[in-house]
């Protein structure tokens, strides 16, 4: 089963901007060749960070405020948000391998930053 999470305008604040945990958005179109090819990976990543991080997809097509809102230009664009803002962006097909690692970067930077603060 997959935790992947389809975000809409009415569910992009409370799933994104306002979660406790880093949240990986996959701003994509149907018509993408490219965002087919890494829709794999991405769904792969949310299986794989369940519970300590959630990963999301944005049809651009549908929901272009919000992907003008952060100058998507070019898709597949992903952004890592940690709390309510990005701290990483990705454009274009990257491996699995790239996403876990950036990911996880922006987990342990949150944890060290947690440890820090008690």
């Amino acid at each position: 089963m997959t935790h992947l999470i389809t975000l809409t305008d009415e569910t992009f604040a409370q799933e994104v901007l306002n979660s406790d945990v880093p949240v990986l958005v996959d701003f994509w179109a149907a018509w993408c060749g490219p965002c087919r090819l890494i829709a794999p990976i991405v769904e792969t990543l949310s299986l794989e960070f369940a519970g300590r991080a959630k990963v999301a997809k944005l049809d651009v097509d549908r929901y272009s405020a919000i992907a003008s809102r952060y100058h998507i230009s070019a898709i597949p664009t992903l952004l890592i948000f940690q709390n309510g803002k990005v701290v990483d962006e990705v454009v274009g097909v990257v491996s699995q391998r790239e996403l876990a690692d950036r990911l996880d970067a922006v987990l342990e930077r949150g944890n060290r930053a947690t440890t820090q603060a008690a």
